[in-house]
């Protein structure tokens, strides 16, 4: 969702509040009664410590204090010491890799803004306004989220009271691991430094209704199919993508908690489908893998696999939560099926993923962390032409401080290595290759 959005129009929406806040002579300035914390917006996700282990927003709610604007950002400074090697065919002089060193990478920056519309009802929208493949500011997109309805009649208090309506160009509610990852300078809900190898995230235009009671929760919802708007006429490619989700989540007792989820993503055809490669940010390992003339902005998203499944995609995520104390386990199975738009005519290829998180938070405020992840991807890739089996492994290990709820430091060691690509005259730069090293972050939000 490509929208430039300047500095100078962020400061005349401020210069706004700042006018009609000096001009009221209300004791209670209007600045001070729009730009409130998160504890006045409803059904709302805190973008600091707060949000961590958080999922879909649950119903319950603070009361209604009126119109409310709160801005809020995510930053990320990353110290990289990667180094990556590879097969090169000396005979042709192929797939040298970027001479990889020790430094700083580009700065991330999120701009969060929530607006509580009316009771019940609010609206978000998210702009990054520094990011590895965009440096000019940008929309990732926004929705507006009912819990509430304006219509009189018991009839719709009750649904309401268990039913929510999203609606925008959002991040789609597909798997729970969109959770716990890393997007753009919002980096802080993500325990480790990078999302998975095969990483399900994309903003599409649509709508959602979700039903939660007791712990039980379900989801439909249908979008557009395509990270982006599209009028053209004549694109019979075009065909709206279908996504379902459900699970129960309970609080056993003071100390345990448990989730299990499943999610269905499909669409059938599209122009440019992106359930596995709508991340506009990118991968927070800097150019690892990548050829000696890349660069940052065009190869964005270093040690992750994209099937390429632009045409057909299809995606079933099962994940399951469990925290006892300060003990908290993740897991994920994922299978994705799918072709491009070259391999129409063919049958689907198919991809397959497993992942699991181990993370103890330690402190009566859980405040530092140590984790351990395993993540490999094995599946068919469409590589020059010809379908090939590979399989990709990375494992992590992590640890981390939150200084206050809002300012985390966080530290990895991560090993990747990638299998069974082809060699010899049909190698490719990630033909045998590995990366290993230490990344160092430090994480602001709020």
């Amino acid at each position: 969702m490509k929208r430039n959005l300047t500095f100078r129009s962020l400061l005349y929406i401020l210069a706004g509040f700042f006018l009609s806040a000096t001009a009221s002579g209300q004791e209670k300035s209007a600045m001070r009664q729009y730009l409130e914390s998160y504890d006045s917006i409803q059904f709302f996700r805190p973008y600091d410590q707060n949000g961590i282990n958080m999922f879909e927003t649950p119903k319950n709610n603070v009361a209604f204090e009126g119109v409310r604007v709160r801005i809020g950002a995510g930053f990320s400074q990353q110290f990289q010491a990667l180094k990556h090697s590879n097969y090169t065919n000396v005979s042709t002089n192929a797939n040298y890799l970027y001479p990889l060193g020790n430094g700083f990478n580009t700065a991330q920056a999120n701009l969060n803004m929530d607006f509580q519309l009316a009771d019940g009802i609010r609206l978000n929208l998210v702009t990054y306004l520094s990011a590895r493949h965009h440096n000019e500011a940008w929309v990732k997109g926004g929705y507006i989220q009912f819990d509430r309805l304006p219509f009189k009649g018991d009839f719709w208090t009750k649904l309401m009271k268990y039913a929510t309506i999203k609606v925008g160009h959002m991040e789609i509610n597909y798997g729970d691991a969109h959770f716990r990852r890393s997007d753009g300078g919002s980096t802080l809900y993500n325990p480790f430094m990078e999302n998975y190898i095969l990483d399900a995230f994309t903003t599409e235009i649509g709508g959602e209704v979700y039903l939660q009671h007791n712990g039980i929760f379900g989801m439909i919802g249908m979008s557009n199919g395509e990270i982006k708007g599209d009028v053209k006429e004549g694109v019979s490619e075009k065909k709206p993508a279908i996504y379902l989700k459900g699970g129960i989540d309970k609080q056993l007792t003071d100390k345990t908690r448990v989730r299990v989820s499943g999610s269905y993503y499909i669409d059938k055809s599209s122009a440019s489908n992106t359930l596995y490669w709508g991340d506009r940010t990118g991968s927070n390992y800097f150019m690892v893998l990548e050829k000696y003339a890349a660069t940052a902005l065009a190869n964005a998203w270093s040690g992750r696999v994209n099937p390429g499944f632009g045409y057909y995609s299809s995606g079933l995520q099962l994940n399951g939560f469990v925290k006892v104390g300060g003990l908290e386990l993740f897991g994920t199975i994922e299978q994705g099926k799918g072709r491009s738009a070259a391999e129409k005519t063919m049958s689907n290829r198919t991809i397959n993923q497993l992942a699991g998180d181990v993370v103890y938070r330690i402190g009566a405020r859980e405040n530092v962390f140590l984790g351990a992840r395993y993540n490999t991807v094995k599946g068919e890739l469409y590589l020059n032409g010809v379908r090939d089996d590979v399989k990709v492994d990375r494992v992590a290990l992590s640890g981390g401080w939150f200084v206050t709820k809002n300012v985390m430091l966080k530290g990895e060691y991560v090993v990747q290595h990638h299998k069974d690509y082809p060699s010899g005259t049909g190698a490719t730069q990630y033909t045998d290759g590995k990366f290993d090293g230490i990344v160092i972050q430090a994480v602001v939000g709020f």
